[in-house]
């Protein structure tokens, strides 16, 4: 496991403390789900683009007008 120093302004860093207090967590815990939550985010985009570089832009739109022209059906 890492140590991270963050350095910000006292007037934040004291907003935080009551934000995770106000959650029954503590900093690094509050510090840590928001982490996992970035990671999670980020993960997702690189996997987006990774498949649409590798998609097919002619096939997609195919696809888009199929669906268009299912528009209002049931």
């Amino acid at each position: 496991m890492s140590t991270l120093t963050i350095r910000m302004p006292d007037d934040k860093t004291e907003r935080l403390k009551a934000l995770a207090q106000s959650r029954g967590t503590s900093m690094n815990k509050l510090f840590e789900e928001w982490a996992t939550q970035a990671l999670a985010a980020w993960d997702v985009e690189r996997r987006f683009r990774l498949l649409a570089a590798q998609g097919d832009v002619q096939e997609a739109l195919r696809v888009l007008d199929r669906l268009d022209g299912q528009n209002g059906k049931a």
